[in-house]
């Protein structure tokens, strides 16, 4: 099992994270075409344009990758009376579970951050935007905002652009206002001086700005530490989760113990929006009841996630969980999908005329009988799924010292049998939904069972299906293996 492989079983607690984020938002443009000749009129590329498309950027990528994750965010912002600003009100109206509160303000222009790319490669940023601190009127009804809608939120966050929707007085009085109600406060600061977000729970600077706000090195691990202490000393906080580059994020608490989370290994094409991935990660996990370490260490994994696409990248759940599976699975990873996976390549096998066989278990030390099962079950049909049961699961069902074998390194082994099409890890203690869902025409169990014991037989027969009680192999069990094991 891989250091990370416990987190699979966390990452469905996302889905039922409030999030209140409140922030600078922007509309992030992006130019793409090619680039074959150099300008006659001076020593720069021509760009043909092939496409152009706009995205939600600064605060407003917290809150899609807060939506990527399954989290349901509220979202507050100023915008300017003008285009863009309408462009931004659609784009989060487009999002999926988000209560926007997007303010407007006349004298405002909306940001906008266009970035001109060839290939993976980006040429040039130009920016329009206003830089100025939004009027006390506008910083009150923001405070209001964030006061009346922070009791039914897990956590707020700041996401600070430093183009002046936070205000120091709005920052204090949002601050204050989570405080009362018991939530905490994460900020993905900017600037220098950082007693402005005193009393907040962490803070998620990058390896520079936490330098420059503590005044001190952070070029090795201790230095980090020092530097993460000296800040939380000076701004009353909790915690600092600082983020390092090619060396992961490193995780400092009040106590003065610290954690140094190594980035997970990807080709790096954009690291634009990287540190709102944290961010949002960070905080659907402690809204989710994760602790701060299970979260950061989701986050670390998050970020290598987007930094490996192009442009203001989301990473998504169902990312996560391929990406944890991914740690351990060295063979047949392309076999290991979800059930949407699933699902799309079983319509396509029907398309083609395949029949679809199922059978399922928790496959915690495979062994001949296993090998057995499979290939009887793959000669009844085209196509063989194979429900696989996931760790929680097992727990509930062998008790707390089963599995053996993480549900990773089970779905790795059970991949590498050619008499295996796919594998779907399900987090329930049976796979009814997985069977209801996948239809399958040969629902498979060893003949241990009775037609009447085999989970979802009424199912299958009700559609046309059938059910096949493979014959056992004498002499083999898991249990056995595993008290043989022992002795």
């Amino acid at each position: 099992m891989t250091a990370n492989a416990d987190l699979v079983e966390l990452v469905p607690r996302l889905a039922a994270a409030r999030v209140l984020c409140v922030g600078d938002v922007m509309l992030d443009r992006f130019v793409y075409g090619h680039v074959d000749r150099i300008s006659p009129e001076a020593p720069i590329p021509v760009l043909s344009v092939e496409r152009e498309i706009a995205m939600l950027g600064g605060a407003g990528n917290v809150v899609r990758n807060l939506v990527g994750l399954g989290a349901h965010p509220e979202f507050v912002s100023v915008v300017g009376r003008d285009h863009a600003g309408r462009e931004v009100a659609t784009l989060v109206g487009q999002l999926e579970n988000v209560e926007p509160h997007l303010l407007t303000d006349a004298k405002r222009e909306t940001t906008i951050k266009t970035r001109y790319v060839a290939g993976s490669q980006q040429l040039l940023r130009a920016d329009r935007e206003t830089v100025s601190e939004v009027s006390p009127a506008i910083a009150d009804d923001i405070v209001r905002v964030v006061t009346a809608a922070i009791a039914e939120c897990g956590v707020l966050v700041l996401s600070d652009y430093a183009k002046g929707v936070l205000t120091p007085a709005s920052i204090t009085a949002m601050i204050a206002a989570a405080h009362r109600a018991g939530k905490p406060v994460l900020v993905d600061p900017k600037g220098f001086d950082y007693t402005r977000y005193r009393g907040a729970t962490l803070l998620t600077p990058n390896r520079r700005e936490l330098g420059e706000a503590a005044q001190l090195p952070t070029g090795t691990p201790e230095e980090v530490t020092a530097a993460s202490l000296k800040l939380i000393k000076l701004c009353q906080l909790d915690a600092v989760l600082c983020t390092l580059g090619a060396d992961g994020m490193s995780l400092v608490l009040r106590s003065g113990e610290s954690h140094f989370l190594p980035a997970v290994a990807h080709e790096v094409f954009d690291v634009s929006g990287a540190g709102d991935t944290v961010v949002a990660t960070l905080a659907a996990g402690i809204a989710g009841g994760l602790s701060m370490h299970e979260a950061a260490r989701l986050a670390t994994v998050a970020a290598g996630i987007v930094v490996a696409k192009v442009g203001t990248a989301v990473a998504y759940a169902d990312d996560l969980v391929r990406e944890l599976h991914h740690e351990d699975i060295a063979t047949g990873e392309r076999k290991v999908v979800t059930l949407a996976q699933a699902l799309d390549a079983v319509e396509k096998w029907r398309r083609q005329g395949l029949t679809i066989g199922f059978t399922n278990g928790c496959f915690d030390i495979i062994h001949p009988g296993h090998v057995s099962l499979m290939s009887q079950a793959r000669a009844a049909c085209d196509r063989l799924v194979v429900g696989l049961n996931s760790d929680a699961s097992v727990r509930r069902l062998q008790g707390e010292t089963r599995p053996v074998q993480s549900e990773a390194a089970r779905a790795a082994v059970l991949s590498s049998l050619a008499s295996v099409d796919q594998v779907v890890i399900f987090p329930e203690d049976t796979p009814l939904a997985l069977i209801e869902a996948l239809k399958p025409d040969v629902l498979v169990k060893g003949a241990d069972y009775t037609v009447d014991k085999v989970v979802g037989h009424e199912l299958v027969r009700g559609w046309g299906g059938r059910v096949l009680l493979a014959e056992l192999t004498p002499g083999q069990s898991t249990t056995a293996t595993i008290r043989r094991m022992a002795r």
